[in-house]
C-alpha cells in the first residue's frame, strides 16, 4: 500500500512539474513613484512646524507570472529623504531620515475583466533606515536594517496586452530606529510585460 502512495505520490509531483513547464512564463518590469508618510515623534518637542508629512519615492521592480492567477515579484523602495527641524526647551536640532526597502513575494492577480484585475502579494521585505539628528535627538542616529512581512493590496489595469498601470497600497512593516518613515506607501506605476 506504501509503494502504491509513493508512486501516486511521485506521479502527482512530476506532471504538476511538466505541466508547469509546459505554460509559458511572462516575465515583467515596473517602475513607479512611491508615497510614504513620514512621523517624528520626539520628547518635550514644542516646534510649531509638522511633525507628520508625506514624502515621494522611486520604486523598481520585476516578476515571473507563472499562470494567469500566480506570480512571484521582488522589487526595491527608495523612500527619498525625509527631515525634521525641531524645537525643545534645551535648544534647536534636526533629524533626516533615509530609507529603503527590498521584498520578495507570492504574487496574486484576480481578473475582473480583459482589461482590470486585482492584486494581491505576501511575502517578506528588509527595511533599511539610516538616521542623522542633531540636539537632543542624537540618541536616534544609526543605520538599522530589519526584516518585516510584507502585504500588499492593489488593482492593475491593462492599457495594452504588454503594458499595464499599476495602483497600490503596500505595507513594510516598522523600522528599528521608530522615526520617519510609516509602516506603508502608495505605489503609481508603470509594468511592461514580456
Amino acid at each position: 500500500m506504501k509503494k502504491i502512495a509513493l508512486a501516486l505520490i511521485t506521479s502527482a509531483v512530476a506532471l504538476g512539474a511538466a505541466s508547469v513547464q509546459a505554460q509559458e512564463l511572462k516575465p515583467y518590469i515596473g517602475a513607479g513613484v512611491v508615497a510614504n508618510s513620514n512621523k517624528y515623534t520626539l520628547p518635550n518637542d514644542t516646534s510649531d512646524g509638522d511633525k507628520k508629512s508625506t514624502e515621494y519615492g522611486g520604486k523598481i521592480f520585476g516578476g515571473v507570472q507563472i499562470d494567469k492567477t500566480w506570480g512571484v515579484e521582488a522589487g526595491y523602495v527608495d523612500f527619498g529623504k525625509q527631515s525634521y527641524n525641531y524645537t525643545t526647551g534645551a535648544g534647536t536640532g534636526s533629524i533626516e531620515g533615509k530609507a529603503k526597502s527590498f521584498y520578495l513575494a507570492g504574487k496574486g492577480t484576480f481578473p475582473i475583466n480583459q482589461q482590470f484585475a486585482l492584486t494581491g502579494k505576501l511575502g517578506v521585505s528588509h527595511n533599511k533606515n539610516d538616521v542623522n539628528a542633531t540636539g537632543l535627538a542624537s540618541a536616534y542616529n544609526g543605520d538599522s536594517s530589519r526584516n518585516a512581512l510584507y502585504a500588499s493590496v492593489g488593482a492593475e489595469y491593462a492599457f495594452t496586452e504588454k503594458v499595464s498601470g499599476v495602483l497600490e497600497y503596500e505595507h513594510f512593516g516598522k523600522n528599528d530606529i521608530d522615526q520617519g518613515r510609516r509602516k506603508g506607501a502608495f505605489n503609481l506605476g508603470v509594468k511592461a510585460s514580456f
